[in-house]
């Protein structure tokens, strides 16, 4: 029994994923998340279609400098128009101009599509995609066909799956190196995937590579991968983190895992730089990678039940499917009040490394963490608050400041100086009293502002941190203005970044709670530095 091909993969988030809504590359993020993928391992890179934008083309202008070491670039773009000869036609002369190693072109496989869209007959939408095929490889390109809307075809009626075979045939006629089959409109189920990439598989010659390219519009992307692997594809399309036209593309992230850790198959990438690379293209990207994103997410491997945490803590496969470290995650344990001990007690190890799970200490604190978690609190984001919470149960933690006195003002319209509210505060360090007073562009800055300009007269390292997240959530919808809300800061001092928080149904008493918080986190940071 032979060994199973390696499965061969392309990235697609410089094209399709830049049609996703909000997504907008500039040359150099391309260029940047080319480096990137390259370096992560994958072995193509489809990096936009020169013949639709100018940006597209500037990108393949300046690509040429780029030393790729694992992937080839490829640029994309569709078979020749109707009726045009293909060296005449302007796409296919963009494709030759960005001078790229590999082509990957799209051609129609529903008839629906070559009858009512492209306006033309099926045998002249087979010659365009022959001919184009031909001319690219007669120049020296490795040439994937992308049969696009491959399933629809197959499935309308026996004479439409017919043709969409015949399309796949034509390619294969003149040379094409791989061709992929495309969910295009995403709303194929895997066992409809694995039907008719069987019957592909069956036509097609055992020389040239299937591959699978599939949209998430009936969230089966990754799962419609998988079985079109199973049903004898070789090469995978999708984007890294999954964003795309519509809902999306096939996720890399989830896909490359599950070959290499579930099917035990050999693919592209190292899969050890997954979650750092996934967060880097999703910086660039300006997206938020979803915490509950799998391999990836932050809470991938986040657990927070107490029965969980404690068997974790036994035996991590008693609630891991793998190793966080096999696609460079971490296991972070969270703090709530289904936490249980095991989960509070290795939260405050770092800190506190006396406690036991028997102690009436580690008791007190979880006691502590249930009455205001009751009352809206929520410390799974919130480490900084938790741990100074946690050290005044226990009576280890001496608080560096004491505010007596604050009052905010506003005012409408702003002055010439834009800087609507007002705040003045009085502290106490040490028997000693410190008046401020400060503008800002809300009264929530305008209190940061004096807290600080009080504080810095005794602890001048306040200078180096600056809040850089500030969050708000209604606890009670139904209560309207009148409702709890609970506020999330995030604050740096260039060095680390910790978060606060504070709830009340006084917007401003909760945000100066977590900014108390995040003020004294720092200074206990100080003292133990």
């Amino acid at each position: 029994m032979t060994a199973p091909s390696r499965i061969t993969i392309l990235d697609s988030t410089l094209r399709d994923g830049a049609q996703g809504q909000d997504i907008s590359f500039s040359v150099n993020d391309k260029l940047r998340i080319v480096e990137l993928l390259d370096a992560f391992g994958l072995d193509f890179i489809e990096a936009g279609n020169p013949g639709s934008n100018q940006k597209d083309a500037a990108f393949f202008e300046r690509a040429g400098s780029l030393s790729l070491k694992n992937a080839q670039l490829c640029s994309f773009g569709a078979t020749r128009r109707c009726n045009t000869a293909v060296e005449e036609d302007e796409n296919i002369q963009s494709l030759l101009a960005a001078d790229t190693p590999v082509v990957v072109i799209f051609g129609k496989s529903s008839l629906l599509h070559v009858t009512e869209i492209l306006k033309t007959t099926p045998e002249e939408n087979l010659r365009m995609i022959s001919e184009t095929v031909a001319f690219l490889k007669a120049r020296g390109k490795t040439v994937i066909f992308d049969a696009e809307h491959y399933f629809d075809g197959y499935f309308a009626d026996a004479r439409g799956a017919a043709y969409a075979l015949s399309t796949l045939a034509a390619a294969c006629s003149t040379g094409a190196d791989i061709v992929v089959l495309c969910d295009t409109n995403g709303g194929m189920l895997p066992s409809q995937v694995f039907e008719a990439t069987c019957a592909a598989a069956g036509e097609l010659p055992a020389s040239v590579p299937l591959g699978i390219h599939a949209h998430n519009d009936s969230g089966c992307a990754v799962a419609n991968s998988l079985m079109a692997l199973e049903a004898g594809a070789t090469h995978v399309q999708g984007t890294f983190i999954g964003f795309g036209e519509r809902c999306g593309n096939a996720d890399l992230t989830a896909i490359l895992p599950a070959v290499k850790l579930k099917m035990g198959r050999e693919c592209a990438g190292t899969l050890e730089r997954l979650s750092v690379t996934a967060n880097a293209v999703a910086e660039i990207s300006n997206v938020i990678l979803p915490s509950t994103k799998p391999y990836v997410g932050a809470s991938a491997f986040a657990h927070k039940a107490g029965m969980h945490t404690d068997g974790v803590l036994k035996n991590t496969v008693s609630f891991e499917h793998i190793d966080p470290a096999s696609v460079g995650n971490e296991r972070h344990f969270l703090v709530s009040e289904v936490a249980g001990r095991t989960g509070v007690l290795d939260r405050v190890r770092g800190f506190a490394p006396e406690l036991a799970k028997g102690s009436p200490a580690l008791a007190a604190i979880l006691e502590r963490l249930k009455a205001l978690e009751y009352a809206g609190y929520q410390f799974e984001a919130a480490d900084a608050s938790f741990e100074l919470m946690a050290k005044r149960v226990l009576g280890t933690y001496a608080p560096h400041f004491m505010v007596t006195f604050y009052k905010t003002m506003g005012e409408f319209p702003a002055g010439t100086d834009g800087l609507p509210s007002t705040a003045t505060i009085e502290i106490e360090v040490d028997g000693r009293t410190e008046i401020a007073a400060a503008k800002g562009r809300g009264p929530v800055h305008a209190l940061d502002s004096a807290l600080r300009k009080a504080l810095v007269v005794f602890y001048p390292q306040l200078n180096d941190m600056q809040l850089v997240d500030y969050k708000v959530r209604v606890l009670e919808q139904k209560a309207a203005t009148a409702a709890s809300v609970r506020v999330l800061i995030e604050s740096t001092d260039g060095h680390s970044n910790w978060t606060t928080i504070g709830v009340s149904d006084d917007i401003l008493e909760a945000s100066f709670t977590a900014l108390v918080d995040s003020l004294e986190y720092k200074l206990a940071k100080a003292d133990q530095d």
